[in-house]
Order: structure tokens, then C-alpha cells, then sequence
């Protein structure tokens, strides 16, 4: 059977042969080599990243965007450094704004104050991408709120269609590129052609154009006629894969989230090369053979998987919004690029035309991870046919009898990643479920089982020593052809770890999650990339050796000093430590002066840093009265500021003790320095050991001059 990018199913298609077809389905030329760049970088950037807002309402005045310097050649050496392949820049978000020197607006670059009015965003990354070897991109809008909001705005103005030659002609400013085409549509179709025309004539080659699918507000009921956006592309930029369209999906999600099983053989109900508009595809199941066998047409449509680096696709600030660790950006690059998509990380330039220095300092980390494990294959010079050459067109056509593949090494090898790859550009993607296998004392065991492989496929396990392995194909439709086998070592690094108590004194020891709150994927990236990960403890106050206990599950502790250290092979990670207060299962609030909502007297001690009492602002003094449930003897409190209200840090106080809680006697004065800037966790000791049931914590300056008492954690010490 011929292989192509699409088949139609025929109406006598039985169950078996409309897989035979899947398995025939093919990526284009250029899918093949969009898929080919694995790792590739989105540049957001604009009026928002001045308003700081993450959409624009496209009647920002352009001088907003008070650009003074810029460095593109910061940025693509950072990409390259991060082992980036190519960038995409919006070139024009939702609100209309262009970043090049457009004939057909003076919305953008050429109404601002960069370079006069002269600056080219796109012409200079264009130049710094061919200094540094990367493939260039365009992100245009299709919906563009200056075009709506704009009295004379063309988007939505019921203009008539007719034939329109594109580009049109402007006195002064003629195009090198001769070609020109006749199109029959409206007023915005033909300025999004004549824009299209400039990006992709002028720029040096484009290997991608990206058309997002949000639309922030819709007028006049405008249309896209993108057959004719096509046809354009694929005349002026032959090389370019378009995203949104038949080419390139959307994964489904902003998260940097993958499915467990990424088909790229997908069921379509029309043919993709005829079809106007596509829907976004956010099942869980998109491909499997149940999905196939309701299809009129199967389609090759790969996905790509994105995300930003930073909470937000704009750069707002350097303190607020926060930044993912190396560890999060590297495991997504496993996840995504070896779960048969294109990883897509955005990466927003700051307000002075620059990555943000911790942005490019995690960017080159992970790259460095990346040609560390990656770029040594530890199955080089091993026995196992064509799998195992360099060539990763060549492959291993596997039959009924016997699909699996046996690798053997010279010398024993370490390893905890394998990769695989199939053939995808000649016999599809076949594989639906597969394992690999060690020769351990012996015998065959099994250490890893995954399901489809398509482009590429990365396996992570606890390492294994040995010199024999073995792939089984499971499952597959039809047989498989595997182009490539390659066995890495990833370096470990033992986490640092967060030691947690529940009110009812269970203790919970788990890597520290890095503090990033924007669109979560769920995953546990440290499991995920760190193999045979154990963890050490001890409740006596001694250093946690590989001798200690083991953590397992919860456990009780109600009052004391818990370590505990993480260990990964023989690599030892920090050490933590945390002391508990006494247990507050029994605790209650007597009063406080106020609260406010959300914000009621029990947050102050319900374990959870997260959440906090506070007050409402008034000139005098604040206070919070707790039952400590029984008499204790304390000797010491603990106050954990809230980590982002900095508007009710009790900078100056002092603790009250009763015996019935009407009368108050003041025990003792504290003072904590410097909560703004460093909202930590402060402990007082007290000068003698007080018995108490009822306690007051009461306010006497708060941080800053503000009128607020906050307490996100209140903690006694016996």
C-alpha cells in the first residue's frame, strides 16, 4: 500500500484494513522536519509586556511600548545554549500591535519611540537566528482587537468580497519578491495577506507559521479564508509547517502536560486539506484504534506541547512572577519530545529587550543537562543491526514471528534512559505497546514498559547494569519498523526536601516543590527524572545516615525534630531539618480583635502556611487568643509571616498568658527584623519556661507602617 499524509477511509473498509491504512499514514517532508527540531522556543513579546497585562485591548497607545535597548543576540544565544532549534515571536498578538515595519498599518514598531520609530524586532532576530543557527517562526494573530476597536478598523466591516491582487502596491515601498496572487475575499482577509506576504518575503526563510486560535472579541461576523492563507504559504515559505491548521496541533493544554500515549495518526471526519477552520483536540484518547475505526479520513497531525517559563505568556515583573526550575523545564523536555511531540517553551523578553537573567541561567542548565545525557550513547559500537547505526532512516522491519530487538555491549553499561524511534517518514507509527528488558543474573527482567513510540520515544527507569538488553513490541499495527535504539545515563541530583505536618501530627517528608503557580501539569518531576530516589529520616536530633529510617508513608510526630536527607544510588542530597511545635489537633481560638474574609483566627493555625489570619486595619493594637487545648510548658513560639501579603508583618509584639482567659498577664516582648524583604519563619525564646492553657499574640508595630496583624502559622515549642 502507497504511503501518504492522508488516506480516506472507503465505505467497505473493514476494521483491519482501515489499520492497515493508519499504519501507512506519513508525516509531509516538513513535518518530518518540524518534528526533527524536538525543542523549540515562543517569544511573547509587545505593548503587554509594558502594561503588564497578558491581553491587550488594542487601544493601547503604541508609545507604550518604550523599548530603549534590545538584544536579540542575547536571546538566541541563550537558545542555543538551551539546545533550542528554533523561535517563533509573536509578531502580532491579539491586539493588532506588529513588531516589523509593515506597508499596511502604523499600528506597531514604526509609532514608537524604539529607534525612532525605525526599530525591526523581526529583522534583527531574523539576523541574530542566522548567527546562531536557529530556524525563525511567526506567531500572527488572526484576531486583532485594534483592527475591531479602530473606527476604521477592517476587521468585521462587512466589506464585500472580490478579487483582490496581493500584495497591494505602496507608493515608495516595492517588494523584491514578484510573485502575486489574485484571491477573492473581503477587507481583513486581504490585509492579513498582504501582512502574511511581507513575514514571509523579507525574512529569511520561515519554517513555521502559527495561527492561535483565541479570539478575546469577534465583530461583523468576519471569516477566515484561510485556503487562501495557505495556498500563499505554502508558495513563499515551501519549508513552513502551520500550526493550528492540518499541519501542527495544539497538545490541549498550556501546562506543558502530555498524554501518556501521543498518537499522531489522527481521525478526521473531512479531508484536513480541504477544511477551512480546525477545532482543538483535548481528549485523552485522540488516536487509538477505537477512535480510527469511526474516521473518514486518517491524518497525519503531530502535537506540540507548550508552555512559558514564567507565570504567564508576558513578562510583568522580576519578584511576582515566578519562574520554573531546570528540573520542571527538563523533565517536560523528556516527557514532550519523548512522548512523540515538539516541545514549545516560551521564554518573554523583559522590559529592557533582554531574558531575564534567572530565565536564560535555567535555559542553559537544561541544555546543558540535555547534551550531557543525551549526547553520549551508551549503546554505540553494540551489536543489534540497523537500530543501533547512526543512520535513523535506516531500521529494522520486525516480523510476526518475532518482534523484538537484542542489543549487546562489549562492556557492562549503567544506564536509566533508552531511546527509541521508529520510521516514521516511511512506514508510520506502529508500535502500540512495548517493553524493554535486562539480562540480569541470568535471566531476562523486565525494567520499563511504555505504549506507542512514533517520532521518538524516551524511556526513564532505575538504572541497571548489565551488557545484554532487549526491546519486545507488544503490540503494534502491522509490523513495526524501529530506526532507532540509543541507551543514556542521566545524572541524578537528590532533591531538596520539604518536611510537612497535618493537625493531626502526621509528618510528611516529599521533594520540595519549586514555587510555581500558574497552569500546573500534576506532575511529580522529581520522581520523573530522578531514578531509585529514597529517603532517609530521624526524630532524635542525629544526622540522617543511608543506615536510617526509611520514609515510606506519613507518620505521627507530636512535638520534636525531624531530618531527613534524600539519597539517589550513592549521591547524597541536603540535608533538612524541621522542629515541630506542639501538636495543635485541640487548639482553638478564643477572640481576636477582627478578621477579615477568608482570612479567619483558625488560619493562623492550621498547619498550612499557605493560608492566614488577618486583621482588619485600624490605629490600635491587634490580637489573637488561643486554647492551647491543655496546660503546656513552653519555652519558646514560632511566627511565620504570610509569604505574599507583606501588609500585616507584626514586626513588634509581645505574648500574654492566662489561666482563664479573661485576665492577661504580658510574659514577654519580641521583635523580628527585615519580614518584608525576608518573610521567614522567626522564633523567640522566651528568658524561663512559662505553664500555660491560654495564650494572646498581640501586635505593637507592624512592618512597614501598616494597620493589619497577619499570622500565617503560629507555632509553641515545649
Amino acid at each position: 500500500m502507497p504511503t501518504s499524509s492522508t488516506i480516506e477511509i472507503d465505505s467497505d473498509d473493514t476494521k483491519d484494513s482501515i489499520i492497515e491504512k493508519a499504519a501507512h499514514v506519513v508525516p509531509t517532508k516538513n513535518q518530518y522536519e518540524a518534528l526533527k527540531n524536538e525543542y523549540i522556543a515562543f517569544i511573547h513579546f509587545g505593548p503587554n509586556t509594558f502594561t503588564r497585562m497578558e491581553w491587550g485591548n488594542g487601544m493601547e497607545d503604541p508609545k507604550i511600548f518604550n523599548l530603549q535597548n534590545l538584544d536579540t543576540d542575547q536571546w538566541c544565544k541563550a537558545m542555543a545554549d538551551a539546545q533550542m532549534k528554533m523561535v517563533i515571536i509573536t509578531v502580532k498578538h491579539h491586539d493588532g500591535f506588529v513588531l516589523w515595519q509593515s506597508r499596511y498599518t502604523k499600528h506597531g514598531v514604526m509609532s514608537t519611540p524604539f529607534k525612532d520609530g525605525k526599530g525591526n524586532i523581526l529583522k534583527e532576530l531574523s539576523e541574530s537566528c542566522q548567527k546562531y543557527g536557529l530556524k525563525l517562526g511567526v506567531y500572527l494573530s488572526p484576531a486583532d482587537l485594534y483592527q475591531i476597536e479602530n473606527p476604521e478598523g477592517l476587521y468585521g466591516n462587512l466589506s464585500k468580497y472580490s478579487d483582490r491582487v496581493i500584495p497591494r502596491a505602496v507608493e515608495g515601498r516595492p517588494f523584491k519578491n514578484k510573485t502575486t496572487f489574485t484571491f477573492n475575499v473581503d477587507d481583513y482577509n486581504e490585509y492579513f495577506l498582504n501582512q502574511l506576504f511581507e513575514l514571509l518575503t523579507e525574512y529569511g526563510p520561515i519554517h513555521e507559521v502559527w495561527f492561535d486560535g483565541a479570539h478575546p472579541k469577534r465583530k461583523g461576523g468576519q471569516k477566515y479564508n484561510y485556503l487562501a492563507w495557505k495556498e500563499l504559504i505554502s508558495t513563499l515559505a515551501p519549508e513552513a509547517v502551520i500550526f493550528g491548521k492540518q499541519d501542527i496541533r495544539w497538545c490541549g493544554n498550556e501546562a506543558g502536560a502530555t498524554r501518556d500515549t501521543e498518537w499522531n495518526v489522527i481521525p478526521y471526519q473531512m479531508n484536513p486539506h480541504e477544511m477551512n477552520s480546525f477545532a482543538d483536540i483535548t481528549g485523552k484518547d485522540i488516536g487509538s484504534r477505537e477512535k480510527l475505526y469511526d474516521a473518514k479520513f486518517l491524518h497525519y497531525q503531530q502535537a506540540e506541547t507548550n508552555t512559558s517559563i514564567r507565570e504567564g505568556w508576558f513578562y510583568r515583573d522580576e519578584d511576582k512572577q515566578k519562574v520554573r526550575s531546570a528540573d520542571d523545564v527538563f523533565d517536560m523536555y523528556e516527557r514532550s519530545v519523548g512522548g512523540n511531540s515538539t516541545f514549545l517553551l516560551n521564554i518573554p523578553p523583559n522590559r529592557e529587550g533582554k531574558f531575564s537573567d534567572e530565565d536564560a541561567k535555567v535555559l542553559v542548565e537544561v541544555g546543558k543537562r540535555i547534551k550531557e545525557t543525551y549526547g553520549t550513547n551508551l549503546f554505540e559500537n553494540a551489536s543489534g543491526g540497523k537500530t543501533i547505526d547512526d543512520d535513523v532512516l535506516s531500521f529494522e522491519l520486525l516480523d510476526e514471528a518475532d518482534k523484538s530487538i537484542e542489543i549487546e555491549t562489549s562492556q557492562f553499561v549503567t544506564i536509566n534512559r533508552i531511546v527509541l524511534q521508529e520510521a516514521i517518514s516511511t512506514h508510520s507509527e506502529r508500535v502500540e505497546k512495548h517493553a524493554v528488558d535486562a539480562w540480569i543474573n541470568g535471566a531476562w527482567k523486565e525494567i520499563v514498559s511504555a505504549t506507542n513510540i512514533g517520532y521518538k520515544r524516551i524511556l526513564r527507569f532505575p538504572e541497571v547494569t548489565s551488557n545484554k538488553f532487549r526491546v519486545r513490541i507488544l503490540e503494534s499495527r502491522l509490523s513495526p519498523a524501529i530506526s532507532y535504539l540509543t541507551a543514556h545515563y542521566y545524572k541524578t541530583r537528590p532533591p531538596q526536601l520539604s518536611i510537612t505536618r497535618n493537625l493531626e501530627g502526621l509528618v510528611s517528608i516529599q521533594p520540595k516543590k519549586h514555587d510555581f503557580g500558574w497552569k500546573p501539569h500534576g506532575e511529580d518531576i522529581s520522581g520523573n527524572i530522578n531514578s531509585g530516589l529514597e529517603i532517609r529520616y530521624t526524630t532524635n536530633g542525629s544526622e540522617p545516615t543511608k543506615e536510617s529510617q526509611v520514609y515510606k508513608q506519613p507518620f505521627a510526630v507530636a512535638s520534636g525534630q525531624v531530618k531527613a536527607v534524600a539519597f539517589s544510588q550513592d549521591q547524597k542530597g541536603s540535608e533538612v531539618s524541621k522542629k515541630f511545635g506542639i501538636l495543635k489537633t485541640n487548639w482553638k481560638s478564643l477572640a481576636s480583635d477582627s478578621f477579615t474574609p477568608e482570612h479567619f483566627d483558625n488560619k493562623a493555625f492550621d498547619e498550612n502556611p499557605d493560608t492566614y489570619w488577618k486583621s482588619k486595619a485600624t490605629d490600635s493594637k491587634h490580637h489573637l487568643n488561643i486554647d492551647l487545648g491543655a496546660v503546656k510548658t513552653i519555652k519558646a513560639f514560632m511566627y511565620t509571616p504570610p509569604k505574599n501579603d507583606a501588609s500585616g508583618m507584626i514586626e513588634q509584639g509581645r505574648i500574654l498568658v492566662s489561666v482563664n482567659a479573661i485576665k492577661w498577664k504580658p510574659l514577654e516582648s519580641f521583635e523580628f527584623g527585615n519580614l518584608i524583604n525576608d518573610p521567614s519563619p522567626r522564633t523567640h525564646y522566651f528568658k524561663e519556661a512559662v505553664s500555660t492553657r491560654f495564650v494572646r499574640v498581640e501586635s505593637k508595630t507592624i512592618a512597614g507602617g501598616e494597620k493589619q496583624a497577619a499570622i500565617a502559622e503560629l507555632d509553641f515549642f515545649e
